[in-house]
């Protein structure tokens, strides 16, 4: 049996024409080459993303790496800016930095890697600018100041391939064949020549395409401005909603999950200070008027603090439009109607009866001291205890008056004797004892 497959194998190699052998990579197998997306602004995740791609790609002996850049920018450190810049621009694989597909951008620290890599190319509609590293001797106002097309940064030397050759990955990677990094030439194709047209290409190649893991993406993503401003418009909104409808609950533990994740996003991020202090005064001021149950003054300051605070929350980097005017328009909205409302709803006490409740028992919720929520009638109420006699959740009260919406409460043991408990006479007394 094994005779026959040796033989038939040896038969299907006989036949293989010559010089047919797929081409052989630096490591011995079919040369292949990585491909590595980066998008959204550069921050520790997306550098650490790199590097490693750098790291794996010499440790393979990939025939190149591409980085396919659709970036707004950076919002990393200068050092850390300067420091992946240098390991673009002098790693021991070639680097090719692709700006595409149609449309992309790399602007700001973005351009400063494209400048740096060995080999560059725009997709067509793509912008490259705003590069400021002090590492380029002499770049050209346009890019300093503006941003370019593909036709004028080729113009001024900032690409090497053209508009056409980079027009897809596929053509780009095409483009690559025989350019020389380091003095040594990239095989990524081989060209067969067409009657009235231009050489056929065919890549000689693996593409290897990389993203970010899950997680890793998560972060990159909360770190992105629009994100970690409407992570933190959110925590901030219902913490205050839970704070107001009592107890911890579902509000209480997305706004602390979001306030979480928003902080990381500040954190990565350029954010002001004086922008995030505008968003506490913001929500300090909703909450005194949500207090007193009417928009006053307090909800005009809250207003206008929360939209500065929006706008200068971050610096360098946007926010954009749309999630501006979400997170402001939103925190108005549930502030003036949607919080009140539900405080109401859930608080409201009958105006006709209420005596009814003086002396019902019930279980203290949360810490009355003097203030706090107790359950009376199977239902929540805010309730009110003298500050001599406090309170602790779970404990039995009764229920003493009632004051606007809230219920005065005591303990049921130590507290003020009933007024409808009706007070025996000396003669029943005197038949007690007896």
């Amino acid at each position: 049996m094994w005779p026959l497959v040796v033989a038939f194998a040896a038969g299907l190699w006989s036949m293989a024409p010559a010089g047919a052998q797929e081409p052989q990579g630096r490591s011995g197998t079919r040369s292949f080459v990585n491909v590595v997306q980066v998008t959204g602004y550069l921050d520790p995740v997306m550098t650490d993303f790199i590097d490693r791609a750098i790291t794996e790609s010499e440790r393979d002996g990939a025939e190149a790496l591409i980085l396919q850049l659709d970036s707004p920018g950076s919002v990393l450190a200068p050092a850390e800016l300067d420091a992946l810049v240098f390991r673009v621009g002098h790693a021991d694989v070639p680097i090719a930095v692709w700006v595409g597909e149609s449309g992309a951008q790399a602007l700001g620290g973005a351009a400063n890697v494209v400048l740096a890599a060995p080999l560059a190319g725009m997709a067509p509609e793509s912008r490259l600018g705003r590069a400021s590293a002090p590492i380029f001797a002499e770049l050209p106002r346009a890019v300093r100041s503006g941003t370019v097309g593909p036709e004028q940064a080729q113009e001024l030397g900032l690409v090497t391939l053209n508009q056409e050759e980079s027009a897809v990955l596929g053509s780009f990677l095409a483009a690559l064949d025989g350019r020389e990094v380091a003095g040594e030439a990239l095989e990524t194709a081989s060209f067969e020549a067409v009657e009235a047209g231009p050489p056929e290409a065919t890549l000689t190649v693996d593409a290897r395409l990389a993203k970010l893991d899950l997680v890793p993406r998560l972060m990159h993503t909360v770190a992105s401005p629009p994100v970690a401003y409407l992570l933190v418009s959110v925590a901030l909104a219902l913490l205050v909603f839970e704070l107001f409808t009592a107890g911890v609950g579902v509000a209480g533990m997305v706004g602390a999950l979001c306030g979480v994740l928003g902080a990381y996003g500040l954190a990565v991020l350029p954010t002001s200070p004086v922008g995030l202090a505008l968003l506490a005064l913001s929500v300090f001021g909703f909450a005194v008027d949500v207090q007193t149950g009417a928009p006053r003054i307090w909800t005009g300051i809250a207003v206008v603090a929360y939209a500065v605070g929006s706008l200068l929350l971050f610096d360098g980097v946007g926010i954009g439009w749309l999630p501006l005017v979400t997170g402001v328009v939103g925190m108005v909205l549930l502030m003036l109607a949607g919080l009140p409302a539900t405080v109401r709803s859930r608080f409201s006490t009958p105006t006709i009866g209420r005596e009814s409740m003086i002396g019902e028992m019930g279980e203290a919720m949360a810490e009355t001291a003097p203030e706090g929520v107790v359950r009376v009638r199977e239902a929540l109420w805010p309730a009110r205890t003298n500050r001599a006699t406090p309170i602790a959740a779970g404990q039995r009260v009764r229920v003493t008056g009632i004051d606007g919406l809230a219920l005065e409460v005591e303990p049921e043991e130590g507290g003020a004797r009933d007024y409808r408990e009706r007070r025996p006479s000396r003669g029943e007394k005197a038949r007690g004892e007896g």
